[in-house]
């Protein structure tokens, strides 16, 4: 047996008339129409989000203050022109915090703008953009990624509670 559209129905017990209130006294729904008696919510005046006299959550909320993702890892970013006038071979976190090119506890990441010239570095960092990590390995010199230690990704002052 094939079933179609036309014999669709829904199955029985699912639907229900709408109850028809406020039509004479003949009915169950007759004169206060299952609204009690007197008071603010039997006149047909009340907003659909009033909130008793308490400010309304369209004014509690802050306006056009945009979106804080608590997720958000932040970098402090160098650049391969940075790089290319840095004394030595061996380019990490530590050595960048030493010369100043980064704050003290920030996750690194290299970026590609700049050229090396002829510089065989290795770069250790949080994170590479792909023409920073080809500009290096261009040059000959190598590219090495770190973990992201959790301890250093920064809370949002207004989640603490995620965290507990």
């Amino acid at each position: 047996m094939t079933i179609k559209i036309h014999d669709l129905k829904p199955a029985d017990g699912s639907t229900h008339r709408r109850k028809r209130v406020g039509r004479g006294i003949g009915g169950k729904g007759g004169k206060t129409a299952g609204r009690g008696t007197k008071g603010q919510n039997a006149r047909n005046k009340v907003p659909v989000n009033f909130e008793g006299g308490q400010t309304p959550i369209h004014r509690r909320t802050p306006k056009a203050k945009g979106f804080k993702n608590p997720f958000r890892v932040e970098y402090d970013v160098v650049n391969i022109d940075s790089l290319h006038d840095f004394v030595g071979d061996d380019v990490s976190p530590q050595t960048l915090r030493a010369v100043g090119l980064v704050s003290k506890n920030g996750l690194v990441k290299v970026l590609g703008r700049g050229d090396l010239g002829n510089r065989k570095l290795t770069v250790k960092a949080h994170a590479f953009s792909e023409s920073a990590k080809a500009a290096i390995e261009a040059a000959g010199g190598s590219c090495e990624l770190l973990g992201k230690p959790w301890a250093v990704r920064p809370r949002a002052a207004g989640n603490q509670h995620m965290n507990r």
